[in-house]
């Protein structure tokens, strides 16, 4: 189990390295774009998996609970 919180944690604090939300982090992405990526695939590796993770919180609703997780930006 804490594992699977360590992941979450990770995922919403990730940033995203390329396209138009370059250096955004992933739980702060529009939901839109996450939508777009579900539907034409999401990149290879951990920050697909990430970015899977963030479309599913966004889509159950669940984006306002994580919110208060983010870390501060450095």
């Amino acid at each position: 189990m804490e594992f699977e919180q360590q992941a979450l944690l990770d995922a919403i604090n990730q940033t995203m390295p390329f396209g138009k939300y370059a250096g955004r982090r992933l739980l702060e992405l529009p939901e839109p774009y996450l939508v777009w990526f579900h539907k034409q695939g999401f990149p290879e590796g951990k920050l697909g998996e990430q970015l899977a993770l963030i479309y599913e919180v966004k889509l159950n609703g669940l984006e306002s609970m994580l919110r208060p997780l983010l870390r501060a930006k450095l």
